[in-house]
């Protein structure tokens, strides 16, 4: 009945995914797991735990990103539901039960999404970077614990592989999935996301994501974010933070050319 497709880079989070799910397997009927590994440069083959041989297969992705190593996964999985989970997070105990719960929906129902908490820091304030993995939390359609029907994956030939990070590769499939006429819902399910360690740069790395919105601009015209539900985006405060330093900038420069007796005098 169900597929679980985990795309990993080899992260030590998999292992503790993976010790996660071996106790609930057995509430899940014919249930597979398929490991994408999709490291570039592999140094030998990725290991699998010994309590999930009988359930769990690797197959090999072509480190293109998150987007292919899924395509990857649910082209080869053999159940109708395909679930996709990032190798980062912690499925709750009761994670399979509540799967199966979610599942028994009516056939129009193309997806069903589980619910994703962030711990966050009690003791301080949360970084940039905490902030944002957070926002998981709300996030619609995210593959973070995303259940899709084969056939609603292979209506729509999967992911765009066009998206090389995830970002926003998720929220297009899911788009392009209700436009061919099945009904996304979300569901009771929880997993947890940890905030995965960054370096200071990781910021800068997230700015890469521009080049995605700029994608899905020209595919679906100024109003992408409406057509995809998507939340407006920072750009207009960044405009008019920009705007408001321009002019502290000149009215500084002005007061320079003005004494205070307000008498002009040349520059």
């Amino acid at each position: 009945m169900i597929s679980i497709v985990v795309p990993t880079l080899g992260r030590p989070s998999l292992g503790t995914l993976l010790d996660a799910l071996a106790p609930q397997l057995t509430e899940l009927p014919d249930v597979e797991i398929l490991l994408v590994d999709d490291r570039r440069d592999a140094a030998g083959e990725l290991a699998v735990p010994g309590a999930l041989s009988a359930y769990a297969k690797v197959v090999t992705g072509r480190g293109a990103g998150p987007a292919a190593a899924r395509n990857v996964g649910w082209r080869a999985a053999r159940r109708p539901w395909v679930v996709f989970l990032d190798d980062d997070v912690v499925p709750a105990p009761d994670w399979a039960r509540r799967l199966l719960a979610d599942l028994a929906v009516g056939d129009r129902v193309g997806g069903v999404q589980g619910m994703v908490t962030v711990p966050l820091p009690g003791d301080r304030r949360p970084t940039d970077w905490e902030r944002s993995t957070a926002g998981l939390a709300e996030g619609e359609w995210i593959t973070a614990d995303m259940a899709y029907r084969r056939a609603a994956l292979a209506a729509v030939e999967g992911f765009d592989e066009r998206f090389p990070r995830a970002y926003r590769e998720d929220a297009e499939l899911a788009h392009r999935v209700r436009r061919a006429g099945w009904e996304l819902v979300r569901g009771r399910r929880v997993v947890t996301h940890p905030v995965r360690p960054e370096d200071r740069w990781v910021s800068l790395r997230v700015q890469r994501g521009n080049a995605d919105d700029a994608l899905l601009r020209r595919r679906y015209g100024p109003d992408w974010r409406a057509e995809l539900g998507l939340p407006p985006g920072r750009r207009p405060r960044h405009v008019a933070t920009a705007a408001a330093g321009a002019l502290a900038v000149a009215a500084a420069a002005l007061r320079t050319v003005l004494p205070r007796d307000g008498a002009p005098r040349r520059v």
